[in-house]
C-alpha cells in the first residue's frame, strides 16, 4: 500500500508562483514514475508533468517553460515548481505514482490563479 500526501496549493495572482510537494508513504520500494495531473471544471483530467525514477521528465505543452518537476528519491517526494501562473492553470492538482502493476493517487490540492 502507498499513500500520497500533497501540499502547497493555494490562491495566487496571475504571474505568481507556487510549489507543490507530494510525499509517498508506505511501501515505496516499487515506485516507478511519479507525476502531477490536474482537473478543472468542464475539462478532462490531464497530465501536467511526470518524472521517472531515473529523472526523465515529460510536460504538457502548456506547462513547458513555466513548470519544473523534480524528485528526491531519498525522501520519496516529488515537487512541481509552477512559475508565471495563469488563470487557466486553476484546477485541482493530483499527485500520481506508478507502482506496477497498479498506481496510486493523492487526494488533490486546489490551485487557484486570479487574474
Amino acid at each position: 500500500q502507498l499513500q500520497l500526501v500533497e501540499s502547497g496549493g493555494g490562491l495566487v495572482q496571475a504571474g505568481g508562483s507556487l510549489r507543490l510537494a507530494c510525499t509517498a508513504r508506505g511501501y515505496t520500494t516499487n515506485i516507478n514514475a511519479m507525476g502531477w495531473y490536474r482537473s478543472a471544471p468542464g475539462k478532462q483530467r490531464e497530465l501536467v508533468a511526470a518524472i521517472t525514477s531515473g529523472g526523465s521528465t515529460d510536460y504538457v505543452d502548456s506547462a513547458k517553460g513555466r513548470f519544473t518537476i523534480s524528485r528526491d528519491n531519498a525522501k520519496n517526494t516529488v515537487y512541481l515548481q509552477m512559475n508565471n501562473l495563469k488563470p487557466d492553470d486553476t484546477a485541482v492538482y493530483y499527485c500520481h505514482a506508478d507502482t506496477p502493476p497498479r498506481d496510486y493517487w493523492g487526494r488533490g490540492t486546489q490551485v487557484t490563479v486570479s487574474s
